[in-house]
Parts: C-alpha cells; sequence; structure tokens
C-alpha cells in the first residue's frame, strides 16, 4: 500500500513540474518598453560598439536616417564587415530599422541617455552582413550633432 502511494505521489508531482516547465516555454518575449519621445538633439550623433557604429541623423516626421558599419574581427585579426543604409520609423524612443532589400532583418534601436540598446532579428545572412556580424549591443554615443554618413568603401 505504501509503494502504491509512492507511486501515486511520484507522478503526481512530476506532472507538476513538466507543466510548470512547459508554461515558462510558451512566454514570448517581452517587447521594448517605450518612454518618452528623443529630440533629434539626442538622437543625432554616432554610436560605437567595440568596431562597429550606427550614424543616425533624426529627419522629421518620426523618421531618422540610420547607417550601420558592422565589424567583426576574426581569430586570424581579419575583419569581416556589415553594412546597411536606409530610413527606420521612430515611436517615442524605439525605432525599427529593416535594411532595403533584406526582408528577414529588423534591428531595433532603443534610444537611452548618452547610448543605444539594439538587438537584431535575422542571421548575418539575413542582414546582408559578413560573417558573424551582428549590430546587438549597447552602444555608446561617442559624437554628438550630425553625422557624417560614409560609402563602405571608407
Amino acid at each position: 500500500m505504501k509503494s502504491i502511494f509512492l507511486l501515486v505521489l511520484c507522478l503526481v508531482t512530476y506532472a507538476f513540474l513538466a507543466a510548470a516547465q512547459g508554461s515558462s516555454v510558451a512566454t514570448p518575449p517581452a517587447p521594448p518598453q517605450k518612454q518618452k519621445l528623443v529630440t533629434a538633439a539626442q538622437a543625432n550623433g554616432v554610436y560605437r560598439y567595440y568596431k562597429s557604429e550606427f550614424r543616425i541623423l533624426a529627419l522629421g516626421h518620426n523618421k531618422l536616417k540610420v547607417q550601420f558599419d558592422g565589424i567583426y574581427m576574426t581569430l586570424a585579426k581579419s575583419p569581416n564587415m556589415g553594412y546597411a543604409m536606409g530610413e527606420a520609423p521612430i515611436d517615442g524612443n524605439v525605432a525599427t530599422f529593416k535594411p532595403p532589400d533584406f526582408e528577414l532583418c529588423r534591428i531595433t534601436i532603443v534610444f537611452l541617455p548618452g547610448k543605444l540598446k539594439v538587438t537584431q532579428e535575422g542571421t548575418d545572412a539575413d542582414c546582408g552582413f559578413g560573417h558573424n556580424v551582428n549590430a546587438s549591443g549597447t552602444y555608446r554615443k561617442i559624437r554628438g550633432g550630425k553625422p557624417k554618413f560614409k560609402s563602405p568603401e571608407g
């Protein structure tokens, strides 16, 4: 009788644990928190994370001009590069940049005081970047004002 009770207790405990684990897997990630509006002076500038950079210019009407220059240094110290430029809508302090001609790529830019919190959805190839180049990271503002946009060659 004791062994049957223990077996039932174990099965019930296992069922509760499995249900608890299953429910946490189905929870979708929380969207970025939208905060107050970002002024042009706060948005404009050059932002850097390691060797990768974003150049951002407010165009008005909730639009930004965005340029991403990404660099991934290989173990052999040779760079893999990625480049994207285009416009991004901004809502509050969150901009969504989709590089032209790359439908599977989406780069979310959250403006914080003196920095950007960037997340990339899509692989390096989905975004048209070189191997292992990724836009995700926390970029520190290194220069304010209107940035100079440059071609991928330099």
